[in-house]
């Protein structure tokens, strides 16, 4: 089956790269794409879920942003967005962005220097508008100021070096939003320089978005709209998508086993398999007795059998993984060779003797196969969430931990966890950018909104905050590496895997290309057309 798969996509990728000319792209037509839920709402900066970047993406420009047209996102895949160019001083600290004349917010005020400030002085809690939610302000811990020199000219003002910070503004969870309209209209009603226009949301049904006929990259969209179908059933949305009703699968939304399915109900569509940068982990709220003790923590790691969960899920393509994307796509994951030495990364056999520990901890704590731990294990309500939620419960019946399956509504699953109203939970983290400063800085340090189990180490704090510092890669690597091993010894957050999902599209769809390293940086859509 993967075979299939990949070698249509080889086929594709190969027209167009290897010297054979390229179909001459087609304006017009509609766009349809699936969706899996309600977006919580529109205003990308406050949400934590590709739900809102995949449709809402296209509304924005960011200062610079990962090519669209390449699927692995770095450092030297970023390009220009609203600022054609970008220079750092001398002392490595100031990042000054020259911004393209003329762009028109769709409302038709002019975009300038100010509303870049404006962004990053919300991002900072410096605007007297508030965001509800601020999940990435500790992305930008470093950063000090915006100062602006006349309309075009805005220059990013750090406290120290650092390497990655590039890296984040090209993220798709980095737009740049305008001044001149409050953050209750941005969620829903939001107003950007992108290629599209927000036009329609029905709740439950679909959101349309429009060209922007002002657009400032000339040529650009192809597309008149983008239509999402909001179907919460993953099985019924793959049988809209083979029966031809859409263009485009939900993205990253064909797990392994689907795949089969596609190929033989729509044979023609195109599969794209890849890595999402999306970890599937256990949460523990350590307030809530008896999780407070590190004991029972550490026996619910030791229950953990990954290898079951990547063969029930994915037919073994799936990856174990420390917290950053593995190798080869990831560039600071654990080797398997260093990972396979880590206790609970191992073997079968390596498996049950530590489950033998596991239930003697347990036991030690008065738990027995008569008399178990009850609890309720929390999950988004999403097919990709409560399948393995329900594998973790079978799993730590194994230690006398009897779960219950609580399912929550897909909007509000963020929120509940941000503000750690859960005691358990079966969770799914995306990663922004393959980038320590996105992921280890945002998930695993004291203060950050986005630390839904409260691990607080302040010397891995530290850490994290070094190697954000350091400039020399090969170090920064190493320092990366001994932080995930830490944070696997200190069960802050287990990962059980990293994910690999497809994205399929019919054959008259030209111009789409996964991002394979993120699933928030590649849904700007400006380079999409249709032939037919």
């Amino acid at each position: 089956m993967k075979s299939l798969v990949v070698s249509t996509v080889v086929a594709v990728l190969a027209a167009t790269t290897a010297g054979v000319p390229a179909m001459a792209q087609k304006s017009g037509g509609t766009l349809k794409m699936i969706h899996r839920d309600n977006a919580p709402s529109g205003s990308i900066h406050e949400e934590a879920t590709n739900s809102v970047t995949e449709p809402f993406m296209g509304v924005f420009n960011n200062l610079v942003m990962f090519d669209q047209t390449k699927h692995i996102n770095s450092a030297e895949t970023i390009v220009p967005d609203l600022a054609k160019s970008w220079e750092w001083d001398a002392t490595k600290t100031k990042l000054t962005f020259k911004l393209h004349e003329g762009v028109k917010w769709h409302d038709g005020k002019p975009f300038t220097s100010a509303d870049v400030k404006c962004t990053f002085d919300l991002v900072l809690g410096k605007a007297k508008d508030r965001w509800r939610k601020n999940p990435r302000a500790v992305w930008y811990h470093n950063l000090q100021d915006v100062t602006v020199n006349g309309p075009n000219e805005a220059t990013l003002v750090l406290a120290n070096p650092q390497p990655g910070f590039i890296n984040l503004l090209a993220s798709g969870y980095t737009p740049i939003y305008p001044c001149h309209v409050n953050s209750q209209t941005m969620r829903t009603d939001p107003i950007g320089t992108g290629p599209f226009k927000f036009a329609e949301w029905k709740r439950n049904e679909k959101m349309r978005f429009v060209k922007n006929p002002d657009y400032f990259k000339k040529g650009l969209p192809y597309l008149d709209a983008i239509e999402w179908t909001i179907i919460p059933s993953r099985s019924t949305r793959m049988l809209a998508f083979s029966a031809g009703e859409h263009d485009v699968t939900f993205p990253n939304d064909v797990v392994v086993p689907l795949l089969k399915d596609i190929k033989a109900t729509a044979p023609n569509a195109i599969c794209d398999l890849h890595p999402s940068n999306v970890s599937t982990n256990l949460i523990v709220n350590r307030e809530k007795a008896p999780f407070d003790n590190p004991k029972v923590r550490q026996a619910m790691d030791m229950a953990i059998d990954r290898d079951a969960f990547i063969t029930i899920l994915s037919e073994g393509k799936n990856d174990k993984a420390g917290a950053m994307l593995p190798p080869p796509e990831g560039q600071w994951g654990i080797s398997k060779e260093d990972l396979a030495k880590i206790p609970g990364y191992g073997s079968g056999a390596d498996i049950e003797k530590a489950r033998n520990e596991a239930r003697k901890i347990m036991e030690g704590l008065g738990y027995t196969a008569e008399k178990p731990l009850q609890i309720k294990v929390s999950t988004r309500d999403i097919a990709v969430y409560r399948d393995p939620a329900v594998i973790l419960i079978d799993q730590l019946k194994g230690i006398h931990i009897a779960g219950e399956l609580e399912v929550v509504d897909t909007s509000i699953w963020h929120a509940k966890v941000a503000r750690k109203d859960y005691i358990v939970g079966l969770n799914l983290t995306g990663v922004g950018v393959d980038d320590p400063d996105s992921n280890l800085v945002e998930n695993y340090t004291c203060k950050s909104e986005r630390n839904y189990t409260q691990y607080c180490n302040e010397e891995v704090d530290k850490a994290i905050f070094a190697q954000s510092r350091e400039t020399d890669p090969a170090k920064r690597k190493a320092m990366v590496i001994d932080i995930q091993k830490k944070l696997i010894e200190d069960v802050a957050r287990p990962i059980i895997f990293y994910g690999r999902v497809a994205t399929c599209w019919h054959p008259h769809v030209k111009g789409l290309v996964p991002h394979h390293n993120s699933i928030y940086n590649g849904s700007r859509y400006e380079q999409v057309w249709l032939d037919k």
